[in-house]
């Protein structure tokens, strides 16, 4: 254990021999001498400082407390020598810095110190090499991986378009939808009512065995048409109630024996189970369709409104 100690010292001690870099700062008769290995700062290595100062044998002068006066450095360890008397009597003093650089210091060196009865100038040390300037792009263009193709990818992906055609879809549908809304609103009562007559005629109602439902629907349309064109509310009410309260309004009522005719032929299917066939309904829309395209031409002879 002893002998590695030893031998770590003497490797210690090594970085302090040979210096780069010696500068003179005595003056008269004291000579001060600052020391300095390597040749410039490496941040990645130590850099090693001596300061000596030699003065006459009746001149006693301290070594002064370096730990302040650094620039560009972290001080870790100094090492402060026993004097050494030469052959002329001057006595030498010596001190020696292990030093730490940092990084990102403007400037590396010793602020100026006192030594007896004056400042030494400041001692600057070369600082790190620079570094070229990198143009151009990046050495490395990472590109980023693609997953490896698979069924379970595949699957992923279909279902995926699958629910964004979904989506879309219902997008379209439902902007149909509104637009069919909002243009329905504004048709005059007498374009509705063959609007949605004829909606009902492509459901094909009669052609499946539904005539109740086909002659329920049937009347309904005529019986809105009367609602809007005439101002009646009267949506559960029966065909004698309905026929009574569109003669109370401001405007009479035309083609009411019409009117009646079809909706006592129709209740005689939706209420008198009376068996209905393909040509009662065809005979049944014809009379829906006279009845709505004989009362808007009164209407239009009479001065009222489409």
């Amino acid at each position: 254990m002893r002998y590695a100690v030893i031998w770590a010292l003497a490797l210690f001690s090594a970085g302090f021999a040979l210096a780069d870099q010696v500068v003179e700062l005595g003056r008269g008769d004291v000579r001060v001498t600052v020391a300095s290995k390597p040749d410039r700062v490496d941040v990645a290595r130590a850099f090693f400082v001596t300061l000596t100062i030699e003065a006459p044998a009746g001149k006693k002068l301290e070594l002064p407390d370096l730990r302040d006066r650094f620039r560009g450095f972290a001080v870790t360890e100094d090492f402060p020598e026993e004097p050494l008397v030469g052959s002329d009597g001057r006595v030498s003093r010596t001190s020696r810095w292990r030093l730490v650089p940092e990084p990102c210091a403007k400037k590396y060196g010793v602020k100026p110190f006192v030594v007896g009865d004056f400042y030494t100038a400041p001692v600057t040390f070369e600082g790190p090499v620079a570094r070229e300037v990198v143009t151009g792009g990046m050495e490395i263009d990472p590109q980023k991986d693609l997953p490896p193709l698979s069924w379970r990818l595949a699957g992923r992906v279909a279902a995926a378009l699958a629910l964004l055609a979904v989506f879309v879809f219902a997008v379209v549908w439902v902007v149909r939808k509104i637009r069919e809304m909002v243009r329905v609103h504004k048709m005059s009562p007498i374009q509705r009512a063959f609007y949605e007559l004829d909606k009902l005629l492509k459901r094909g109602l009669p052609g499946r065995g539904f005539y109740k439902d086909f002659y329920v629907e049937l009347t309904m349309v005529v019986r809105r048409y009367v609602e809007r064109k005439y101002g009646v509310k009267a949506p559960n009410m029966t065909t004698e109630e309905f026929l009574r309260a569109t003669g109370d309004g401001a405007q009479a009522l035309g083609n009411r024996d019409a009117l009646r005719k079809f909706l006592e032929s129709a209740d005689l299917v939706k209420f008198a189970g009376v068996e209905a066939t393909p040509e009662m309904a065809d005979s049944a829309t014809d009379s829906a369709r006279g009845y709505l395209s004989a009362d808007d031409k009164d209407a239009v002879s009479r001065g009222g409104a489409r």
